[in-house]
Order: C-alpha cells, then structure tokens, then sequence
C-alpha cells in the first residue's frame, strides 16, 4: 500500500548527522569506496539500471543456485542479455531476505559477500562486510501505521 518509508539515510541525506551510528557512516563510506554506489545508486539506493549478475564469475558458483536463470535473455534472445537482471532497490532490504532473483541464500552479510566477489571481483573483509550490513540496516524505514490498515474502496453501485 505504500512504497514510503523514511529510514535513518534519508534523515542524514537532509543533514541530521547523527541519524546514522557511526559504523552505518563507516559502511556508507565502504560501501562508496568497494563500488557498490556503481550500480546501486541515487537515493532509492539502486533501481535505475540493469547489469550482469555474475561480471567476474558465474553467479551460481556462490548462491548455489538450484536452476540457472538467464535473466532478460529469456525475453530478449539478445546474446548481450545474459544473465542480465534490473539492479534491485537496496532500501528495507534487511527485512527482505531471501535475496537475490531467486531467493538463493539467506542471510544479507553473505548476499553482501557474494555481491563483493561476483560483481566487484574483491573478497570483502570481515570489517568491510559487518560495515556494509551496518549501512544496509541504515535504509530500513519505519511503515506507516496506515499501510497495515484495509482501505475502504469506492462501491461499484
């Protein structure tokens, strides 16, 4: 019912500094200097581009996915489109796992993990990792009270 929900980001991004702990800034801070802002930029934190997912290796060799899926190569039959998904939207992604177009792993430090090795060819450290997840959690909004509620429609009579 609602796609609004203001985190601790979008109150730093206005200027309160003290929205985000100091280890959520220290995990903005890596998540800018890993490349992770390439791809998952602008406020909604990703969402404006598609890309590979699997640049430096195949994707399935982490997630252990079951099926390998293609991505819009499916649709498009253009070889470029291989394994070509949207870039998701990182915003309350702490309260959505499973992760990834599958739903193939779990836990969001290693969804970060595996994001670090695939697509950006590095092995995030432990502090870069714990760092990174501290961030992502600074994205996670408060849901309205009034999203729970059932609207009353229009009669049709």
């Amino acid at each position: 019912r609602t796609l609004i929900t203001p985190a601790p980001f979008d109150a730093f991004l206005k200027g309160a500094k003290d929205a985000m702990t100091a280890e959520q800034k220290k995990g903005l801070e890596t998540f800018m200097d890993q490349g992770c802002a390439g791809c998952h930029f602008s406020p909604f934190v990703g969402g404006q581009m598609y890309q590979k997912f699997g640049i430096f290796e195949p994707y399935e060799k982490y997630t252990k996915s079951e099926k390998v899926d293609e991505g819009r190569y499916a649709v498009t039959k253009s070889e470029g489109d291989k394994y070509v998904f949207k870039v998701p939207v990182l915003r309350n992604a702490a309260m959505t796992p499973p992760y990834f177009h599958d739903g193939s792993v779990d836990r969001l430090a290693d969804a970060v993990r595996i994001m670090g090795k695939i697509q950006l060819g590095k092995d995030l450290s432990k502090e870069q990792l714990r760092d990174i997840v501290s961030f992502l959690h600074a994205l996670t909004g408060k849901i309205p009270a009034e999203a729970g509620t059932i609207p009353v429609l229009p009669s049709l009579e």
